[in-house]
Formats: structure tokens, C-alpha cells, sequence
């Protein structure tokens, strides 16, 4: 069998240069044949993540891998509570699933693998404290310390009121996040009557 047409294989690869991770869908968009992945991957280049979902052979891995796929497969999701605690390093548990934030309405994703646990926010909370940092070249959403921590707190009964207070004073102690800061979050978040009592706990010095 003949290689994958030239132009086709250097725009395919170009665009997982540029990308880190590309879907089906992406090589659709930019005209490349599904026999031309094919034949890549058959080549040992490039290697399939998911259905669907396409990454150089000899792409390095970063720490945070599992993220950047769940980003890639759904592009409407949020990395949230424990996983996005485990990101922004303020918990030494690593989730057995990642934890995708989304909005009730939205289509609930198939995926065997990476494991995710979707949580559905409201439109109000699920748009807010959003950070995009890049893992292997993909802008991730992952929702910052002091929404964390709010959202932690609203989500208490089911990740755990001792998680929630560990990672309320790490981020404290290591200044990640203001009192101020999750004071707001937890207020958007319905959380703050409740919250209250332990910021204040954690930030008196008497």
C-alpha cells in the first residue's frame, strides 16, 4: 500500500503539532481523509486516545494528560471540584475520575475512557472563575481556586466536608486565594450562610 498522500499527511501532522490533540471532527474540518488518519496511525505516527481522538506518537506527556483529553472530548465542560483541586496542587488525592462541570441541559457525553463524572451546574455557576491553562498544547477549562473551593463546599456531602476544609486552608496558607475571593464564589453559589463559619475559623488569629 502507498504512503498517505504527502499533502494530506503534513497537514494532518501539522495540525496535531499545533493542536497537541485533534478530533475526527478537526481533520474533517481541514479536509483530511479518515484514510489518511488511518493510515497514520497504521504508520505507528500518530496514535488514537479515544474514539475519535488523535495525538502524536511521540508526544510527551504531561501530568495533567487526563485533562487535556476530557477538554478535547467535551469541549462544553469544566474541570471541577476534586479534580480541579488536584490541579491547582492543594490536595494529595488524585480523583479516580475526572470531574466535568456542565450545563443540565447539555448532552451527556459517552465516553469510556478517560473516566469522568459529570456534575450538572446551572448557567449562572458554570460561566464564572474559569481559567484556561494549556496542557500539551490544549487551552483547558478548569475552574479556579477560590470557585473551587465554593463549589467544594456546595458539593460537601458528596466529595466529603474534611476535603473541603483541607483545601480551604491550603489555599490560604499557600495565599492562592483570598478570603475575600471565595467569600464571593460561595455567595454566587448559595454557599456563603453556611460557609462562614469555617473561613472564619480558618482565618482567625485568635
Amino acid at each position: 500500500m502507498s504512503a498517505a498522500p504527502a499533502v494530506q499527511r503534513d497537514q494532518a501532522l501539522s495540525l496535531l503539532r499545533s493542536r497537541g490533540m485533534v478530533r475526527a471532527r478537526e481533520f474533517g474540518d481541514a479536509k483530511i481523509t479518515a484514510a489518511t488518519v488511518s493510515r497514520l496511525e497504521q504508520e505507528g505516527v500518530i496514535v488514537r486516545l479515544a474514539r475519535g481522538l488523535y495525538q502524536l506518537a511521540d508526544a510527551p506527556l504531561d501530568p495533567q494528560h487526563s485533562l487535556a483529553e476530557v477538554a478535547k472530548l467535551i469541549p462544553k465542560g469544566v474541570i471541577c471540584l476534586t479534580s480541579a483541586l488536584a490541579f491547582h496542587g492543594l490536595t494529595d488525592q488524585l480523583p479516580a475520575r475526572v470531574w466535568v462541570a456542565l450545563d443540565r441541559k447539555a448532552w451527556r457525553p459517552r465516553i469510556a475512557y478517560p473516566p469522568v463524572r459529570v456534575v450538572r451546574f446551572p448557567p449562572g455557576l458554570l460561566t464564572s472563575g474559569i481559567e484556561h491553562p494549556v496542557i500539551e498544547d490544549v487551552a483547558v477549562p478548569v475552574f479556579g481556586v477560590a470557585k473551587t473551593i465554593a463549589d467544594l463546599f456546595r458539593y460537601r456531602r458528596t466529595v466529603g466536608e474534611t476535603v473541603v476544609v483541607e483545601a480551604m486552608r491550603e489555599a490560604l496558607r499557600q495565599r492562592r486565594a483570598t478570603p475575600g475571593e471565595i467569600a464571593r464564589f460561595a455567595e454566587q453559589a448559595h454557599v456563603w450562610k453556611a460557609m462562614r463559619p469555617y473561613l472564619t475559623a480558618l482565618t482567625s488569629h485568635g
